[in-house]
Parts: structure tokens; sequence; C-alpha cells
């Protein structure tokens, strides 16, 4: 009974997100949601982290965020997605026929892989966001605010692309916090320490 109730909380969340569609809104969501969109975001990163402690670390911090997201990406998708098994909101019977999707060809449209649970968008993009956050102390002031904005508003765009339910990228954002949290203080904050004492 609980979790009919929570799946359609769900479901009318998707429908309410995606029903905002614009043609404006179509291109801004897609761009946002593109992975290379924040190619630039990962440069200024890096260039952060080398700012901040030197070359070496600015390595350190690339590998060690490289890994939060290719770790998050493997949970979300071959530890939750593959096993879990819940249709995306797109490939949903019940409301697929309902939703609004990005055409990206003609007469052909965007709507993701079969399943959606955990949003692999919101878990790597949190990972992101939370290591950075953890590593560039320096930047935190306006950083940690644009870093969470950037991961929220790409999980945002999973909803209103109709692509993933409001669960999927709350969840998948909880992924990629925790393995990102978990990387930096068993992995690299002690190498991160240790480099730093040796400068």
């Amino acid at each position: 009974m609980m979790i009919e109730y929570l799946e359609s909380i769900d479901i009318a969340i998707v429908q309410l997100v995606n029903g905002w569609n614009t043609p404006f809104l179509d291109e801004v969501m897609w761009i946002v949601s593109g992975r290379l969109t924040w190619v630039p975001l990962y440069v200024l990163l890096v260039y952060l982290a080398i700012r901040q402690s030197g070359w070496k670390v600015g390595l350190l911090f690339f590998f060690g965020a490289v890994i939060s997201v290719v770790l998050a990406d493997f949970i979300s998708t071959q530890g939750m997605k593959e096993v879990i098994q819940r249709y995306r909101p797109s490939h949903n019977l019940a409301i697929k026929d309902h939703l609004h999707y990005y055409q990206i060809g003609w007469g052909d449209y965007y709507k993701g892989g079969m399943y959606g649970f955990v949003s692999s968008h919101a878990a790597n993009f949190f990972a992101v966001a939370t290591f950075s956050i953890s590593f560039l102390i320096d930047y935190k002031k306006w950083l940690n605010p644009l870093l969470i904005g950037i991961a929220v508003l790409v999980s945002f765009s999973r909803i209103y692309l109709g692509v993933h339910y409001f669960s999927d990228v709350f969840v998948g954002g909880l992924v990629g916090m925790l393995v990102a949290l978990a990387i930096y203080r068993f992995i690299f904050l002690p190498l991160h320490r240790k480099m730093m004492k040796s400068a």
C-alpha cells in the first residue's frame, strides 16, 4: 500500500514537471542533461584544485573525481538499474503515452533506456559535486552553491524530459554523495594530507 502511494506521488510529480514543456525549455533541458555540456566545469574544477594546492594535488583531485563518478555510475547502472528493473516513466505503459518527449530526429524521440531506478545522471553529478566540495575548501563560498545547483538542475532536467521519477533522481543523488564521501574520506583525504605535509 505504501509503495503504491509513493509511486502515485512519483507519477504525479513527473507528469506535473513534464507538463511544463515548451519548445524553449525542451532545448534548455536537453542541453542541461547532456554530459558534454559540463566539460568546461570539469576543467574549471581541476584548475581550481591545481591553483589551491599545486599540480600533484590537482592530479590527485582529478583521479579522485573520476573514480567517484565511475563507481557511482557502476553502482547506479549495474548494481541497481539492472537488478531492480523499474521501468522509466517513458516506458511505463500506464503513463508513457501521456508524457511529452524531446524530439531528437524526424519521428524519433528521446526516451532513455528501459530501466530508470536509479538515475545515473543524478548519481554522477552529485558524486562530482560532493567530491569537489570536500576537496576544494578554498572556494566553498561560491563553489558549493554552484555545484549543488548544477546537480539539482541536471536531476530536474531528467524529470522534465520524462525519463526519470523524482525517487530515481533522489536516490541516485544519495548514491553519488555517499560514494564520493566514502572515497574521499577513506582514500583521498589521507593521501591529500600526506602530500600537503611533504610539500
